[in-house]
C-alpha cells in the first residue's frame, strides 16, 4: 500500500511542475503586457522602465527560476492591473467560487447517484427511460449554452433570478443549475451502467436466496461493487466544476476566482493567470489523485498490485 501511494504522489508531483511550466512558457508567449498598463503613446522609455520594475527585462531562464523560487515560498507576487498581491485577490475571490463548486458538487452526488440506482433497479422501465433521456440531454448541452438559456427564460422571460453579480442567495440559483446539471447527468448514467452489471452477478442471487433483503442486497452489496467507477467519474466532474466555474462565472458575472482569472487573461496579467492556473490545476490534480488512492480502499485487489 505505500509503493501504491508513494507511486500516485510522485506523479501528481511531476504533472503540476509540468503544468506550472507550460503557463509560465504560454504567458510569456502571449505578448507584452505593458501594452495593456501604459498609454498609447507612452514613450519606449518609459515601457523599458515598467518592464524593469515587472521584472520582465531579466532572460527568460531567470524568470523561471525566479517564479518557481516565489511560488516554493509562497510569495505569488502582485498583480500588474490590480496593484494588488495575488494572494489577497484570489483570498477575496474563493469564498463565492468554493460556496458554488462545494455545493454543485455535493448536489450532483446526492441526485445523480440515487437517480442512477433508481434507474438501474427499474431498468427497461417507462421511467428509466424519461430519466435515462433527460440525462443525455442535460450530459450533451454545454454549461455555457445552458448558462445563457437560464438567462434567457428566468431573467429575461420570467424576471424571476437577477442574471448577474452576487448580492443575495437568489444569485447563486442559475450557476448552480448551470453547473450541476450536467455534472449529475453524467453521473446518474455511469451509476446506472456499473450497477446493471453487478446486479447480473451470482453473488446477489445467492444473498437473495439467504433471505437477504432486496434493499440490502442493493444498498449494500451491490452498489459498493459499482462505486469504483462512479468515484472515478465523480472526481473527473469535480475537475469539469472546477473548469466549468470559469465559464459560468464568467457568463453570470460572478465574482469570483473563475471571473478572475478571465479578466487577468484581458490584461495578461501574468501573476494573476500563473497562480490562477497553478491553483485550479492542482485542485484537479490532487482531487485524481484522491480518486487513486480511494481505488486500493475500494478494492483491495488494486493496491495488492503494487
Amino acid at each position: 500500500m505505500t509503493r501504491f501511494i508513494t507511486t500516485r504522489i510522485i506523479k501528481a508531483l511531476i504533472t503540476i511542475w509540468f503544468i506550472l511550466t507550460l503557463v509560465f512558457m504560454i504567458t510569456r508567449l502571449s505578448g507584452d503586457p505593458t501594452q495593456w498598463l501604459v498609454p498609447d503613446d507612452a514613450t519606449a522609455t518609459v515601457r523599458d522602465q515598467l518592464r524593469v520594475s515587472l521584472g520582465l527585462d531579466k532572460p527568460l531562464g531567470a524568470q523561471y527560476v525566479q517564479y518557481l523560487s516565489s511560488l516554493f515560498t509562497g510569495d505569488m507576487g502582485k498583480s500588474y492591473h490590480y496593484l494588488r498581491p495575488v494572494g489577497e485577490l484570489f483570498a477575496e475571490r474563493a469564498g463565492p467560487t468554493i460556496a458554488l463548486g462545494t455545493i454543485s458538487f455535493v448536489l450532483a452526488i446526492l441526485i445523480g447517484v440515487p437517480i442512477g440506482v433508481f434507474a438501474a433497479v427499474n431498468r427497461n422501465s417507462i421511467l428509466d427511460r424519461i430519466t435515462m433521456g433527460i440525462s443525455i440531454a442535460g450530459y450533451t448541452i454545454p454549461n455555457f449554452v445552458f448558462a445563457i438559456l437560464l438567462i434567457f427564460l428566468f431573467s429575461l422571460k420570467l424576471r424571476l433570478l437577477p442574471s448577474g453579480g452576487l448580492s443575495s442567495p437568489l444569485h447563486y440559483i442559475m450557476p448552480l443549475l448551470a453547473l450541476t446539471v450536467d455534472s449529475v447527468a453524467g453521473i446518474a448514467r455511469l451509476t446506472r451502467g456499473s450497477m446493471l452489471d453487478v446486479l447480473r452477478q451470482d453473488y446477489l442471487d445467492s444473498a437473495r436466496a439467504k433471505g437477504v433483503r432486496e434493499r440490502m442486497v442493493i444498498y449494500k452489496h451491490a452498489l459498493r461493487n459499482a462505486l469504483i467507477p462512479v468515484v472515478t467519474i465523480i472526481g473527473l466532474h469535480l475537475g469539469t466544476l472546477i473548469g466549468g466555474a470559469v465559464v459560468v462565472e464568467t457568463v453570470f458575472a460572478f465574482p469570483g476566482i473563475g471571473m478572475l482569472i478571465v479578466q487577468a487573461a484581458q490584461y495578461r496579467d501574468f501573476p494573476v493567470i500563473q497562480y490562477g492556473v497553478m491553483l485550479v490545476s492542482t485542485t484537479v490534480i490532487l482531487v485524481n489523485l484522491l480518486v487513486d488512492l480511494s481505488y486500493g480502499f475500494l478494492d483491495p485487489r488494486i493496491r495488492d498490485n503494487f
